[in-house]
């Protein structure tokens, strides 16, 4: 299949944007200006204007003397670059891939896009006319190259759709303009008299290169689809994504679903079929009043299973609203990985995080609950207690080293040591009560000291020695006095963790 282009020109850019703002203005010949060496220049003129004999590049006060009625607006610096951005990003429910063509042009990639539309003339027709009830004049090609839809949409007089592996025929009565060539290049062909690409296209390239430089037969081989031109898209496409389209803007909750159902079952089959699964997605569903609605969702482990997927976002579909209706919908796979393809143990009944069903359990509690609050720890090599372990960021990892189960550690942690009162019999001791949070807590049995030593070689400070205590209430704690006692400073005790 041959790769195919739309390009579409904006015959008057930002004088269309002035008349959307101020419909007043149709009628009336106008200009924009900005200063040019001391001079106001015109930079945009509208068609009753040009009708007139105004055109850019005149000066204002040449201009007012032919149209005395002539009204001047100030020219907004950069506003073509902006207004092109804003509609390329419109064009991408109709391609993944559209890039703006400064000053006044978009180039949109639509490979493999049209049949969803119904063909090549209706997908282009439904672009145009609704760019033109957005108030813009415009006028778009499609051909294989970018350079053949660029020098059609501008001079061509024919069809605005250029056959596969006929744009050639298509480019021959075209000025050498349609090429795109430098002012210099242009003056020079026309001077020797040549006024039509049929006319050079034949020459030696010796001949043309000599005469005319490299740039010329650039870009007749662009055009020609002799040298490959890839344009830069405003928003690059995720490798795994599905379009869906709707004939009629979608508004019920039924028809999202249906919609949604579709593109899963799409995805998951090419993932299914490339052993792979994705962590995360998103579904953007495209407004027809230009708004986009986003829900996505997370796995814990590599999914292709469109059933489980669609549960996950089945929880937000509520979120998005349809407003006037719903126009097309991509689902974008973000995230994707290798899915593991280790046998099952069909004997085996007991979960564990290598069951498929724990994970899908583990991602329905994550949309329903909230991101960030299922989590899945490992050790660490790490002695000091803050940085022992570290959070998983898949329930594939495995762990480096092994729990450490010598010792006794809280199932709960605290981020940041709290300082506590205690009093002890004996400097060396376990405390006798200590008061935390206002409360006092006896304590009735206690085992200790275990002494982890700071890590100096990522941080300075004093040691610490830790206890394992019970209070009267059967509740246990971890609790550690910072340093060695001294007689001359007072000694600083903390709480660190709470057992079970």
């Amino acid at each position: 299949m041959p790769t195919r282009f739309i390009a579409i020109w904006f015959r008057h850019l930002q004088t269309d944007w002035s008349i959307r703002r101020q419909p007043e203005l149709r009628e009336v010949p106008f200009v924009l200006a900005a200063p040019d060496h001391g001079r106001m220049k015109i930079t945009a003129a509208n068609i009753p204007a040009q009708a007139q004999g105004i055109d850019t590049g005149m000066a204002v006060a040449d201009a007012r003397a032919l149209v005395p009625s002539l009204q001047v607006l100030d020219e907004v610096a950069g506003l073509s670059e902006k207004l092109l951005t804003a509609l390329g990003h419109w064009c991408i429910r109709y391609t993944p891939v559209a890039a703006i063509d400064p000053p006044d042009g978009l180039i949109l990639d639509i490979s493999g896009c049209s049949h969803l539309w119904g063909g090549e003339v209706p997908y282009l027709e439904d672009i145009r006319s609704r760019l033109r009830d957005f108030g813009y004049d415009v006028r778009a090609a499609i051909a294989d190259t970018i350079g053949a839809a660029w020098a059609v949409a501008r001079y061509g007089r024919v069809t605005p759709v250029v056959p596969p592996y006929e744009q050639q025929a298509h480019l021959l009565p075209l000025p050498p303009a349609a090429l795109r060539l430098d002012p210099e290049v242009l003056e020079r062909l026309h001077k020797l008299g040549l006024y039509q690409v049929g006319s050079f296209i034949n020459m030696p390239r010796s001949a043309l290169r000599r005469r005319f430089g490299q740039g010329l037969l650039q870009r007749l081989d662009q055009a020609l689809g002799m040298e490959p031109e890839i344009p830069a898209p405003l928003q690059r496409p995720e490798p795994y994504e599905e379009r869906l389209p709707s004939l009629e803007p979608i508004m019920t909750a039924t028809g999202i679903t249906i919609a949604l159902e579709r593109l899963l079952e799409a995805l998951c089959r090419r993932l299914q079929k490339e052993e792979k699964g994705l962590r995360n997605a998103r579904l953007k569903c495209y407004r027809v009043d230009n708004e986009v609605q986003e829900v996505s969702i997370g796995t814990n482990r590599p999914s292709h299973n469109s059933r489980h997927l669609f549960k996950l976002f089945d929880q937000h579909i509520s979120q998005i609203a349809p407003g006037l209706g719903i126009e097309l919908f991509v689902l974008e796979a973000s995230r994707v990985e290798a899915v593991s393809t280790a046998q099952e143990a069909l004997w085996s009944r007991a979960g564990n995080l290598d069951d498929r069903m724990v994970a899908e359990l583990l991602d329905r509690l994550t949309g329903k609950i909230g991101a960030g609050i299922v989590h899945r720890y490992l050790p660490d090599q790490h002695h000091w207690p803050e940085r022992s372990f570290k959070q998983a960021p898949s329930l594939q990892e495995s762990p480096g080293i092994a729990w450490r189960t010598d010792r006794p550690r809280p199932i709960r942690l605290l981020a940041e040591p709290a300082l506590i009162e205690v009093s002890a019999p004996i400097p060396d001791y376990p405390p006798m009560l200590f008061r935390y949070k206002g409360e006092l807590h006896r304590v009735k049995k206690a085992d200790g000291p275990e002494r982890i030593e700071r890590e100096w070689w990522l941080e300075t400070g004093a040691h610490r020695d830790y206890y394992c205590v019970e209070d009267e209430k059967g509740q246990r704690y971890w609790l550690f006095r910072l340093g060695h006692y001294d007689v001359d400073q007072p000694h600083q005790w903390f709480i660190h963790g709470f057992f079970a």
